[in-house]
């Protein structure tokens, strides 16, 4: 056997195949172990981007959240300020309207007062106008010169 050349090229082969096997493994290994070292790297860059990922979901969440509950805070405010413009509005219309009421009531009383007057005014000129031709019509002269000289002394009573 040991002449045997098929034995020795089987020898041969099998030393071969451990050697290239030995060196093979170690390169095989090797790339092996340095492409699983880089998926993990991948896995662990993947997590992480993920992580953060969700964390800046979360943040926008909130952010959204507090933008929607500012902008509610705002509408309402803004009601709120309209409520009470709309109010202030109504009232001084209100006063507004008392006002000019109470100034248009005046204005009549005024005009009532003044019409009053002139009819009173008018009476009394008409009043005078008429004793006035019932004295010249049915008085005599000695009967007008007592009442002139009794007028002239109440007179004096009467502007003091």
């Amino acid at each position: 056997m040991l002449q045997s050349t098929t034995f020795w090229v089987l020898v041969a082969f099998v030393a071969f195949v451990a050697l290239v096997w030995n060196v093979a493994k170690k390169a095989i290994l090797g790339a092996l172990d340095a492409r699983a070292e880089r998926i993990r790297q991948e896995i662990e860059q993947a997590q992480a981007l993920r992580e953060e990922a969700q964390s800046m979901l979360a943040q926008y969440q909130r952010k959204q959240r507090d933008a929607l509950k500012e902008a509610e805070n705002i509408i309402a405010a803004a009601r709120e300020e309209a409520d009470r413009i709309r109010r202030n509005a109504a009232d001084e219309l209100e006063t507004s309207l008392k006002r000019r009421e109470a100034a248009a009531m005046d204005k009549i009383a005024q005009a009532e007062a003044q019409a009053l007057q002139q009819v009173r005014d008018l009476a009394v000129d008409l009043a005078a106008a008429a004793t006035e031709r019932l004295l010249v019509e049915n008085m005599d002269s000695g009967r007008r010169a007592a009442l002139v000289d009794q007028a002239i002394k109440d007179l004096d009573g009467k502007l003091h």
